[in-house]
């Protein structure tokens, strides 16, 4: 299984340039069941992520770009009426996939955003009073620009909370974006990328990864980082059991990905920004930069495994 997880990362590359631990993160989510918020600036690459990665696990594909007059019909469908049916028919939404890019998600209002929440925690949708079950797996993958720009409503603590883990590409070092400018059509080249994981096989890795061992060490050291967030006064508030078990589950996807049965420190320590620094702030102001918060977390518990 790692030898597919290794092609799907290399397939992905191609089209990223540059960008592996990105990449290599952007796939640790998938498989550890969560939804990815990617933020950063326009244009530098996050809708080319999602796209390469829904056709390297082969799985469907729908884009929603988020805009000020977006409805939260818009996302989940509607019923109309059929007149030769004489009956209302359901028409799905576009969050009716296995991969959804939520495009802009920030430039959208809050209910608008919010019509997602379900969706993103149960694996399916309350439309008109009648429950309605998403495909699986299923994957969100929500692009947001910075807060500083306009036009943007900043996502709340309980929606941010509901994103397994945060990433920003940043700029292509000079290597990469040479290749870029000299090379194809990043269109074009993803549109031969290749099939590298079924769904079946995704299915299968993501049960695996709840079977790697995690020692009492180990759950002693995550167990302080989370603890030291609720309890120190450098943080507005601490580290909810979501934000824990996202931590846990991170790690053992990262250790399973490098060939391990059973997670270790570094495993921790590798996931750990990408998963909390959107959970943590050091104000009231939790559209604040957390930048560096996880650093320091690191630096204050003791490993001790």
């Amino acid at each position: 299984m790692q030898k597919l997880i290794e092609r799907a990362v290399a397939e992905v590359g191609t089209v990223l340039l540059g960008k592996e631990m990105q990449v290599r993160m952007a796939i640790c989510c998938l498989l550890s069941k969560g939804h990815l918020l990617i933020e950063d600036l326009p244009g530098m690459g996050k809708t080319t992520l999602s796209n390469a990665l829904a056709r390297v696990m082969g799985l469907e594909y729908n884009r929603v770009q988020f805009t000020s007059d977006l409805l939260p019909a818009d996302i989940l469908g509607v019923s109309i009426f059929n007149r030769e049916t004489t009956e209302f028919e359901f028409i799905p939404g576009p969050i009716f996939t296995q991969v959804l890019l939520a495009d802009e998600i920030n430039r959208t209002t809050p209910k608008s955003q919010s019509a997602l929440l379900e969706a993103m925690e149960e694996g399916q949708v309350t439309i008109e009073g009648k429950t309605r079950e998403l495909p699986a797996p299923f994957f969100v993958i929500a692009t947001q620009n910075p807060s500083t720009q306009s036009g943007t409503y900043p996502l709340p603590e309980s929606q941010l909370d509901r994103f397994l883990m945060r990433l920003s590409l940043g700029y292509p070092d000079r290597a990469a974006e040479r290749k870029l400018l000299i090379g194809d059509d990043t269109k074009k080249r993803l549109l031969t990328l290749q099939n590298v994981i079924s769904k079946h096989e995704l299915i299968a890795i993501q049960k695996a990864v709840e079977d790697v061992h995690c020692s009492d060490g180990l759950l002693d050291y995550v167990q302080r980082i989370i603890e030291l967030t609720r309890n120190s006064s450098d943080y507005a508030f601490g580290l909810s059991p979501r934000g824990a078990l996202a931590l846990l589950n991170c790690a053992k996807t990262w250790a399973f990905m490098a060939g391990r049965g059973h997670v270790v420190p570094e495993d921790v320590q590798i996931v750990l920004p990408s998963v909390v620094e959107h959970r943590l702030s050091t104000s009231l102001d939790y559209r604040s930069d957390n930048a560096g918060l996880s650093q320091r977390l690191l630096e204050q518990v003791d490993v001790l495994v």
